[in-house]
């Protein structure tokens, strides 16, 4: 199954994809020339549709634990201050999504959303330490029983040029439902309370939705 965030770039992936081959035939390309041209064009079809795949996921929702919002690599756990919203020492986990990586970020937790921020900003590449303050991203708040304020961030890449954010203030949401999407590249950082305590390691590959990211001191990932 596809985002629905893709439609209109494999549309147009696909039309020129058949355009291209029809001139190819047109122009009477020898034919082991043709089957070379024909399997690259597919095969950038390919690319492109495998991107914007949205699997879905059976969610084992919970207010005791943080789900990764997105598929990926852990490339960061740390405390840090976040003078955005809180003004206060946070727990991060930041997850760095490549270009073959599922891009649909999904809701770490359900509750309510109560900020809700856009950040134009640089596309450093997603790893680099600074882009979690640099680049441009969207910070949203989720207001939670067990956790507080839970903020995730959607940091645009080197190659990412468009953040898609569904959240809207004052929404009630659902763990691992849709949220947005971020094309060709990106990072998604959570900031947690320091009471929270990680579930994941440095290095880790996380599945959205579905890997535990963190608990509560007193309970235990499911």
């Amino acid at each position: 199954m596809f985002h629905k965030e893709g439609s209109k770039i494999l549309a147009w992936a696909l039309i020129i994809i058949i355009a291209i081959n029809l001139m190819v035939d047109r122009i009477d390309v020898r034919s082991d020339h043709q089957y070379i041209i024909f399997s690259i064009t597919m095969v950038f079809f390919l690319l492109i549709a495998q991107f914007f795949r949205n699997p879905k996921r059976k969610v084992n929702a919970s207010e005791s634990h943080i789900l990764a919002p997105v598929d990926g690599k852990v490339v960061a756990i740390e405390e840090v201050h976040v003078k955005e919203y809180f003004d206060e020492e946070k727990l991060k986990i930041s997850i760095f999504m490549s270009p073959l990586n599922v891009h649909v970020t999904r809701y770490p937790i359900s509750g309510k959303i109560v900020y809700n921020e856009y950040h134009k900003g640089k596309f450093l590449v997603a790893w680099h330490p600074k882009s979690s303050s640099d680049n441009e991203q969207t910070s949203i708040v989720v207001r939670t029983k067990k956790f507080g304020d839970v903020m995730y961030k959607q940091i645009a890449g080197a190659m990412a040029r468009r953040i898609v954010n569904y959240a809207q203030m004052d929404a009630k949401v659902q763990q691992g439902a849709d949220s947005g999407f971020i094309k060709f590249g990106s990072r998604v950082d959570v900031l947690l309370p320091l009471s929270a305590r990680k579930n994941v390691s440095l290095n880790d590959t996380v599945k959205g939705a579905k890997t535990v990211l963190a608990v509560q001191n007193n309970d235990h990932a499911g």
